[in-house]
This record gives structure tokens, sequence and C-alpha cells, in this order.
């Protein structure tokens, strides 16, 4: 697969990545099927490993930390808070530390900071980026890292603010036609040389009629990595082989792309990018 740089960490990463929500019960994934697809997974060259503890209560944590076992040096482990909070956000990352079986996360993230006023509490005294400082500090985290969904200019905030090591943003295709973080967040991402990982690529499923085409766009994007959700083996072998093969989307066959799922582009679809989750309406800009 093709390799890219990580910002400016030194780092490279295969330009799939595994996004770990999917290995737990609820998608119907047991326990041995998801030690069994991690580790394949690893063997077939791909190390950047992404969770929170919000996955399923812990279980995507639990079982990438059986899955590791003795490979946790091959992998490089991204973890979150969604807590807002110092303390908060210090409790996540025990509790995590304990699931994962591991004494070091190489990556600590910020989960889903929506609106301006979730990023001011953060930056608030007794924040959350308290937390991600001082585990940097004590060496329990490796890196620092900020992931948001919906509002392209939170991000951008964000990164004003303080030196992100990466960002997690939402660029599936059907992202491009609303609050669009390749437009918007893109270029001044790597202008300050933050990594850029992709996420959504297959916008909830809705992308799904067209499989390779998602995962093209997304791959195709001035990004490090992108992590896809992968239940079941078969998933994982289907985008790998897609990882192998890849060749960036002329802007013709971008073009023809976004004119096939132009119709995707509303609230009910787009549920990441609504006031609320399932509101039918699309966010506003503070």
């Amino acid at each position: 697969m093709e390799q890219r740089a990580y910002g400016t960490t030194g780092k490279q990463f295969p330009i799939l990545s595994f996004g770990a929500q999917r290995i737990v019960d609820e998608h119907h994934c047991t326990e041995e099927e998801a030690i069994q697809i991690v580790n394949r997974a690893i063997d077939e060259g791909i190390t950047y490993f992404d969770t929170a503890p919000s996955y399923s209560q812990g279980q995507s944590e639990e079982r990438l930390g059986k899955a590791f076992q003795q490979r946790r040096k091959d992998v490089h482990l991204v973890t979150k808070t969604h807590d807002r909070t110092r303390d908060g956000s210090l409790r996540l990352l025990e509790e995590s530390l304990g699931r994962l079986q591991t004494d070091y996360i190489d990556e600590w993230r910020l989960h889903n900071i929506m609106t301006m006023e979730e990023l001011d509490r953060c930056f608030a005294p007794g924040g959350a980026l308290e937390a991600l400082i001082e585990a940097k500090e004590q060496g329990i985290v490796k890196s620092l890292s900020i992931s948001g969904h919906t509002n392209p200019h939170v991000q951008l905030e964000a990164i004003e603010r303080f030196p992100f090591d990466s960002t997690l943003v939402a660029l599936s295709a059907a992202d491009h036609f609303i609050y669009s973080f390749a437009h918007e967040f893109l270029p001044k991402a790597a202008e300050k040389g933050v990594a850029v990982v992709g996420m959504k690529v297959f916008a909830l499923g809705k992308l799904a009629p067209w499989y390779e085409k998602a995962l093209r766009y997304t791959f195709s994007l001035p990004i490090s990595t992108a992590i896809v959700g992968m239940e079941s083996m078969e998933q994982l072998e289907k985008n790998l082989a897609i990882a192998k093969s890849f060749t960036p989307m002329t802007e013709i066959e971008t073009l023809e792309f976004f004119k096939e799922i132009v119709h995707l582009a509303n609230p009910d679809v787009l549920r990441w990018k609504a006031s609320e989750w399932m509101s039918g309406q699309w966010y506003v800009r503070a």
C-alpha cells in the first residue's frame, strides 16, 4: 500500500487504516473474529488503529487489547476522550489503558468537538486539554489530536490555538457538499504541518453502492491516511484490495461521482452535520 507522511511527526502510515468501532458484538463481530481481523490487518501492513472508550462501552478497546498481545510495538494506537474536563479525561485514560492492556497510548484525541462552546470548555482552566498536555508530559501519551465531524471552522480554530499533531475529520465524498473539511480545513492543516486522518468514508453506509469510488475519493485527498470501520474479514480483504490497487481519481472521475451522489446531501443522510444527530435539520454555525 502507498505510504504517506503523518504531518511533521516523522512517521508514515499506509493510506488504509483501521477504525475499530465495529469489531464489537453490536455489529455482530465476535471476540474471536475481532482478534483474527486485527491480526490479519497487521500482517497486511496496517499499523494505525483508532478506537475510543465510548465505542460499545469499552468493548472495542478491550478487543484491541486482546488482539495486540505481543504486537503492541507493531502498531500506532489511538484512543480518545469524550469528557471535556481534565479530571474526567484522566479517569477515562486510566480506564482505556487497562482495557487496552498497555502502559502508553501513541495518540490521545479530543473526541468529536462539534461546537465552539465545546472547544472553549476543553481549552478552559480545568478543561480536557490540560489532561492531554499532562499525559504527554508524563510520557503516557506520545502525541495529541482532535476530531470533528461537523463544522470545519471549529477544527480550524483548534489548530490555531494549539499545535495538535493530528486531526481526524469527516472526509467522505458526500461531505464535499456542505461544511466541507476538504475545502475549508485541509489547506490550513497542510500549511501548519498537521496530519489529517479521513473518516466517515462510506457516509454511514450510504455510499456502499459506490464502494470503490468512495474509498478512492478519500484516498485521493491530500491526507495522511483514512480510517475505515471493518467488522468482518471479507470487508478487510475488500478494502485491502482497493488500497493496494489505488490510483488517484481524476477531476473528471470525481465530477461524475459527485453527480451520482449529490442527492445524498441532506441532513437525514449526513447526520453528523445536523443540528442534532437525528434532527433532520442542518447544523447552523454560530
